[in-house]
């Protein structure tokens, strides 16, 4: 270890971005990447166009971006008033932030929380990794609660236990996704509750990156409780996942302070302008949704006539599900071994999924995408079985 490095670094691994970096494979288009969560569905060639038209003729390179992203925010707010059945002034530009993908706004939101031994962070497991390997590499304690395991809802006890123990430091700040990513399930009446009875000294944060899927969304709740911040992002259902953009809503004060600690001209102009185009057009790049729905529903109801899968119901673009191994004479393979080699097999076969937290999550692809894998699945599970 370098003697000017942290020492406790030494024990953290490098996020590996999906296919893992241990492979020198490329990863070229004749994959159907199903494991990232991303849109099947490119800009349409009207928006490219457009795209490349401000490329040319508005953005300097020469320049520095926006770096208030005011016009941006704008339309955010508009969309974000819109999309909870909200009045148009319920909020403004200055209840957003904007940042580098959600992984800047995490970031964010730990330095203006817990950084400096000011707090500890909680989040219930699996979850979304990034809340924890964010908060470890910013030197912030991460407690660590599980979600039980018929039906992946957080164990509330043990979270109110966890916030009763004396804790040092103590817990400041709770991250979780709505829907949950891996698992693909959404809050429940009793989990909402128990986050709007939070005292406002800890920060909740509702990760809402699969929103538009699951149609379901808390940012009215920031109206009432001035510690709640929801973030939501453009790199799913508005297809700009290569663009990193992402965004919270909170209070006016806690957005205030967040800009203190952003990074200074975060966004690319290409990136703003790109997100700009999608909200202003939502109405267009939102109306394949329907159709990932439908998908989802034939892949959760095909993969679910499988004995040998058991799979949630999803409120996401993805499903989640695991492998029920039965105990006999003729079957010695270890859950780990049966995903590993189902992935495996699945990827020399060309689909792409995630092997992830004791199960497998499944992007919802194009209705080509989801029939090649079903039939891929069905085929590696006869060998696996055979």
């Amino acid at each position: 270890m370098l003697p000017y490095i942290r020492q406790d670094l030494a024990q953290f691994s490098a996020y590996k971005p999906h296919p893992g970096s241990d492979s020198t494979e490329p990863v070229t288009t004749q994959y159907d990447r199903l494991d990232t969560n991303e849109s099947p569905y490119d800009l349409p060639t009207e928006f490219k166009e457009k795209l490349a038209w401000t490329y040319q003729q508005l953005i300097e390179t020469n320049r520095y971006p926006d770096g208030g992203h005011e016009e941006l925010k704008n339309a955010i707010a508009d969309y974000v008033n819109e999309s909870a059945n909200l009045s148009k002034s319920a909020f403004t530009s200055e209840n957003i932030s904007v940042g580098n993908g959600s992984d800047e706004l995490i970031r964010s939101l730990l330095i203006a929380s817990c950084v400096g031994g000011n707090g500890s962070i909680l989040v219930a497991n699996p979850t979304f990794s990034m809340y924890g390997i964010l908060a470890q590499t910013l030197g912030v304690n991460v407690i660590n609660v599980a979600r039980k395991e018929e039906n992946f809802e957080i164990d509330l006890k043990a979270a109110q236990s966890a916030l009763e123990n004396t804790q040092n430091p103590p817990i400041r700040a709770i991250f979780v996704v709505h829907p949950n990513s891996p698992t693909a399930n959404a809050l429940t009446d009793a989990e909402i509750t128990w986050l709007k009875k939070l005292p406002e000294h800890i920060l909740v944060i509702v990760d809402e990156a699969y929103f538009e899927f699951s149609q379901n969304t808390l940012v009215s709740e920031i109206q009432k409780h001035p510690n709640w911040v929801v973030m939501r992002t453009f790199s799913k259902a508005f297809r700009l996942a290569a663009m990193r953009v992402g965004y919270c809503i909170a209070n006016a004060e806690l957005i205030s302070v967040l800009e203190k600690v952003r990074l200074p001209y975060n966004l690319p102009s290409f990136s703003l302008a790109a997100a700009l185009l999608a909200i202003q057009n939502r109405q267009i790049l939102l109306d394949t949704i329907p159709q990932t729905i439908d998908e989802r529903e034939k892949l959760q109801t095909t993969l679910s006539q499988q004995p040998q899968l058991k799979v949630w119901n999803s409120a996401t673009n993805f499903i989640y599900l695991k492998p029920q191994i039965k105990a006999s004479s003729s079957s010695s393979i270890s859950t780990e071994d049966f995903l590993v080699n189902l992935t495996q097999e699945l990827r020399r076969m060309g689909t792409l999924v995630r092997h992830t937290c004791g199960g497998m999550r499944i992007t919802v692809g194009s209705p080509e995408e989801n029939a090649r894998t079903l039939i891929r699945i069905q085929t590696v599970l006869e060998k696996l079985y055979s």
